[in-house]
């Protein structure tokens, strides 16, 4: 009886002590997707103080859970908790790109290599978005270049030809990102195909007998 009683008290501690730092993962986790996802919004509406912030906060949450749960790492290997990391990844880069700056690297952002590889294979997918925003005010040259980079994103993901186990399901996510790299360099092509046409339209207009520019308005074109 006295082993039992032993052996209760002591699974208690463990249990109590395991459980506190899964539920401050958990609540932690959910302010780092949180802080991403604000970054995310605020570098697409140009709001690059503000993504910065949420990205710094972020990061200080990832390096406390890095730390609280180096005695668990079942834990810490824990869907929720790379899922999390794996939105910040995400951020990171993404404002990185849109900023032109230099791509963090796994280590600088205390990422493993699947999640940081997860967290880029959904970076084309923010990229789109950019270079749709970009494109309802016309073709540009900053569009040609996230779609650049969309494509080595993509070259580099169908390099990783190992098990689900060890990527976390990346297979399942770099075929998504060939759909989204080609449906933009389709939405791309249109676009400049219509500023060429608007560019031979108002040269052509310079030829008119009248000499009016064209402006993309006049019902006779």
């Amino acid at each position: 009886m006295d082993e039992l009683n032993q052996l209760n008290e002591a699974v208690h501690q463990v249990f109590s002590r395991r459980n506190a730092a899964r539920d401050e993962a958990l609540a932690r986790a959910r302010l780092i997707t949180r802080n991403a996802a604000h970054a995310i919004r605020a570098i697409h509406r140009g709001e690059t103080g503000e993504a910065h912030t949420r990205l710094d906060e972020a990061r200080r949450l990832v390096n406390t859970v890095i730390e609280s749960l180096r005695e668990y790492p079942d834990l810490y290997f824990s869907g929720y908790t790379q899922d999390a990391i794996k939105e910040y990844v995400e951020a990171s880069l993404t404002c990185a790109i849109i900023e032109n700056q230099p791509l963090p690297t796994p280590e600088d952002l205390g990422a493993e290599y699947a999640t940081y590889l997860n967290g880029l294979a959904e970076v084309p997918g923010e990229l789109r978005r950019h270079c749709l925003d970009i494109l309802r005010q016309g073709y540009s040259k900053e569009a040609e270049h996230l779609l650049a980079w969309m494509d080595e994103i993509y070259a580099l993901l169908i390099t990783i030809d190992y098990p689900d186990a060890i990527t976390f399901g990346l297979r399942r996510q770099t075929d998504l990102v060939r759909g989204i790299v080609e449906r933009t360099r389709g939405d791309l092509t249109l676009s400049l195909r219509e500023e060429r046409l608007h560019r031979s339209m108002k040269a052509l207009s310079i030829l008119l007998p009248n000499g009016e520019d064209y402006d993309g308005t006049n019902s006779s074109f």
